[in-house]
C-alpha cells in the first residue's frame, strides 16, 4: 500500500498523528504540503507567516533528505494537486489531520470527493489540539459555553494515552530516487512572496529550542506572565499554530514539571482546545457573536479611530507600544492583546470585528478560533462567565504590568527620558506624543451603556 501524508498546520514528522498513522498502514508514505493559493492570494506581499511556513517546510524538507527521502512541494489548489499527485504515486490512501476552520473544512470535503473519484480516499486524525469537537461535553452532553468547567471537565478525561507521543516508523518513507522529478521546493520569491525578518526561530528546532528555554523558567510562569517588559511567556503559539511543535509535548512537559507555575500554563493550553472546540461546535462566531444578542449594536466608533488604534497613535501609551511592537514584529504579548482590544472596542466603540481582522492580517501566530475567542472575550460578546461587562483601565492596566515602563520605553522612544510615573500618562509633560484620542472615564460609560442596550441584564 502507497500512502501520501498531506501536511498543512502540521509542519514537523516528530508526534505527528497523521504521519504515524500512515506509516503504521502503508509499505512507502510520501509527505506533501500544498502552498494553497485560495488563502495565499488575498494576503499582502510581505506576510510574516509565508516565511515562518517556508523556512519551516526547508527544515522539514531536509528532514526528510536525511532520511533517504524528500517532501512534494506544489503551488495551487489543493483540490486539484492531491488527486495529481494520487494518480501519478499510485497512491491508496492520504493522510491529513483536523482542522476545523471553515475553509479547511470545505477544502478537505471537496479533495475526499476528487481522491474517491481517482481511487483513492483521505483519512484524517486528531492532532492539533488533545480534546477536540464533541469529545468534552457537559452533564446534558452539550458543548460546554464556560472555560471552567470545561477546563475541570478537560482535567477529569485526560488520560496518559492523549499526551502520549504518537510514533511513526521513518524506514517507510518513499525513497527520494523513486519519485518523480519535480514538485520540488520554490524559492520565497518565486511564490510571488518576499523574504521578512522573524523574531523567532522557525522549524521544530526553533520550536524546540524555545521550549527547552521556556521549561527553564516555568516555576516563575505564573507570577512572569502578565509582564510585557519580562520575557516571562513561553513564546510558542507561533509554533503551535503552525504545528512545528507537538501540543501533546506542550501537555507532557507542563505535566512532567508539576509546579504551579507549569500548571497555569496548563490552563492556558486549554484555554486553546476550549476556543478550537467552541469554533467546531458553533461556527457562526466566524461572522458573528457567540452571543448573538450583541449583533444588535451599532457600533458608533470612527474610522479615524480605528486608524489611530492601528497606527499606534491613541495617546494611550500601553495601547500604543503594543500596536508598535504588533506591526513591527507581528507579535503581541497576551495581556496586551486583551488591553489593546478593550480599547478598540470599550474606548473607541469600534465594532470588534475589524480589531480581530487587524489582528488577524498582522499576527505571526493568527489562530482563527484563538483570535476569534479572544476578541470575543474582551468584547463581551463571547463566551465569559463574568456577571458584568469587563472593560480594562489602560491606564491602570499600564501601572500594574508594565510598572517600570519597560515595555512602553521600548516601543515609544519619545517616553524614554520620563519618569516611571508620568511614562503612564505623558500628557502635561513637555513630550512630542499624541494627545488621547479620547477620555476613558466618560467612553466607559457609553460602552456600558451599548452593552446594556443590547438586552443584557444592567449589573
Amino acid at each position: 500500500m502507497n500512502a501520501l501524508c498531506w501536511v498543512r498546520r502540521d509542519l514537523r514528522l516528530e508526534d505527528h498523528a497523521a504521519f504515524s498513522a500512515a506509516t503504521e498502514a502503508a509499505d512507502r508514505v510520501v509527505v506533501g504540503f500544498v502552498f494553497d493559493t485560495r488563502i495565499l492570494d488575498p494576503l499582502p506581499r510581505d506576510d510574516r507567516r509565508i516565511t515562518f511556513i517556508h523556512r519551516s517546510i526547508e527544515e522539514l524538507d531536509a528532514r526528510l533528505k536525511e532520511r533517504g527521502s524528500r517532501l512534494l512541494v506544489a503551488v495551487g489548489d489543493p483540490i486539484d494537486i492531491l488527486p495529481r499527485w494520487v494518480s501519478a504515486l499510485g497512491i491508496d490512501a492520504v493522510y491529513a489531520n483536523h482542522d476545523d476552520e471553515p475553509y479547511a473544512q470545505q477544502r478537505d470535503d471537496e479533495v475526499a470527493r476528487n481522491l474517491k473519484v481517482a481511487g483513492s480516499r483521505l483519512e484524517t486524525f486528531k492532532d492539533h489540539v488533545i480534546f477536540e469537537r464533541r469529545e468534552v461535553l457537559n452533564q446534558a452532553g452539550e458543548p460546554f459555553r464556560v472555560y471552567t468547567p470545561y477546563s475541570r471537565a478537560w482535567r477529569a478525561r485526560l488520560q496518559i494515552d492523549d499526551v502520549n507521543p504518537r510514533v511513526a516508523d521513518e524506514d517507510r518513507l518513499w525513497p527520494s530516487d523513486q519519485l518523480p522529478l519535480g514538485d520540488a521546493l520554490p524559492p520565497l520569491e518565486a511564490i510571488g512572496f518576499a523574504e521578512r525578518d522573524l523574531w523567532l526561530e522557525s522549524g521544530t528546532s526553533g520550536a524546540k529550542s524555545r521550549l527547552s528555554d521556556f521549561t527553564k523558567s516555568l516555576d516563575a510562569y505564573g507570577k512572569n506572565r502578565d509582564f510585557p517588559g519580562l520575557e516571562g511567556t513561553s513564546g510558542l503559539s507561533v509554533h503551535l499554530r503552525f504545528g512545528t511543535l507537538s501540543i501533546r509535548e506542550c501537555v507532557r512537559t507542563a505535566l512532567r514539571h508539576g509546579s504551579s507555575g507549569a500548571d497555569t500554563w496548563l490552563s492556558e493550553l486549554i484555554w486553546r482546545d476550549f476556543y478550537q472546540m467552541i469554533l467546531a461546535n458553533f461556527p457562526h462566531v466566524v461572522d458573528g457573536a457567540f452571543k448573538s444578542e450583541f449583533d444588535r449594536i451599532d457600533w458608533p466608533g470612527t474610522e479615524a479611530h480605528f486608524k489611530r488604534w492601528c497606527e499606534g497613535t491613541t495617546g494611550y501609551p500601553l495601547v500604543d507600544a503594543a500596536m508598535q511592537c504588533l506591526n513591527a514584529t507581528g507579535w503581541m504579548h497576551n495581556r496586551l492583546r486583551m488591553v489593546a482590544a478593550s480599547f478598540l472596542v470599550k474606548d473607541l466603540l469600534v465594532d470588534w470585528r475589524h480589531g480581530e481582522a487587524y489582528f488577524a492580517e498582522k499576527l505571526l501566530d493568527f489562530d482563527l478560533a484563538s483570535n476569534n475567542g479572544g476578541w470575543q472575550w474582551c468584547a463581551s460578546t463571547g463566551v465569559d462567565a463574568q456577571p458584568t461587562y469587563r472593560i480594562f483601565n489602560p491606564i491602570l492596566q499600564s501601572r500594574k504590568f508594565d510598572p517600570d515602563g519597560t515595555f512602553i520605553r521600548r516601543w515609544i522612544p519619545e517616553l524614554r527620558h520620563l519618569s516611571n510615573d508620568e511614562v503612564h500618562w505623558p500628557h502635561g509633560c513637555m513630550v512630542d506624543y499624541p494627545h488621547p484620542v479620547v477620555e476613558h472615564g466618560k467612553q466607559r460609560e457609553l460602552a456600558l451603556a451599548l452593552l446594556r442596550s443590547a438586552g443584557q441584564a444592567d449589573q
